[in-house]
């Protein structure tokens, strides 16, 4: 197999991982991501972000933030002084998903890093960060086109 194919994988043993969290606060994955997300990245706090960073759709990324604020996990600002400018913010009620993401989140990471030095996950990361820089460029290079 190649690691075109293998990086699924990966990704499937994330979402088995965090299937708990998100069954236990009847949230979908994305909705989970997203709290996440805001959560990890507080300064990325608009839904534009979400669809520019994590590569969603708008349509999936608003569908989310709807049932997010329904349910009381985020609440939505917007500025006064641009009222395009809407922002994110996580609830209280967010709190307790937030800690057991955190959890699982952790808990991914000692798995994926099990056997490895130190040494060796700063080699991964660093070369990993190279080809995701790789990618963005060429993505970016292809809506120039």
């Amino acid at each position: 197999m190649h690691f075109w194919d293998e990086h699924k994988t990966i990704t499937r043993y994330y979402e088995i991982k965090v299937s708990g969290v998100c069954e236990k606060y009847q949230l979908r994955q994305l909705e989970y991501d997203i709290l996440m997300f805001i959560y990890n990245n507080p300064a990325y706090n608009t839904a534009a972000d979400i669809v520019r960073i994590r590569k969603s759709t708008k349509s999936h990324v608003s569908t989310s933030l709807k049932v997010l604020e329904d349910r009381g996990f985020i609440d939505r600002r917007i500025d006064k002084d641009n009222k395009k400018h809407v922002t994110i913010h996580l609830l209280q009620l967010a709190n307790e998903v937030i800690e057991d993401g955190i959890w699982a989140q952790k808990e991914f990471a000692q798995d994926m890093f099990e056997g490895l030095s130190e040494e060796e996950i700063k080699v991964f990361m660093s070369v990993f960060q190279k080809v995701y820089d790789n990618a963005e460029r060429m993505i970016s290079n292809e809506k120039n086109s």
